[in-house]
């Protein structure tokens, strides 16, 4: 799936109502798990929590090069 132009994974877990979620902005790779019987608000969750890293990253100078 794609939001903002990151593209992320939403999929379940072996336990019920549990999704597991992954996405990359840059460098950085974010992985975490929600809960919700719904898989539509699983994918807002990550949705919002891309948005959230997008905000942080626009405010946050970059990094010098390795």
């Amino acid at each position: 799936m794609n939001h903002r132009g990151i593209e992320f994974t939403v999929a379940k877990t072996a336990t019920p109502g549990i999704w597991q979620w992954q996405f990359r902005i840059g460098e950085q790779i974010k992985t975490g798990r929600t809960e919700t019987k719904i898989d539509l608000l699983a994918i807002r969750r990550v949705q919002l929590r891309i948005d959230r890293e997008l905000k942080r990253s626009a405010r946050r100078p970059p990094e010098p090069p390795r």
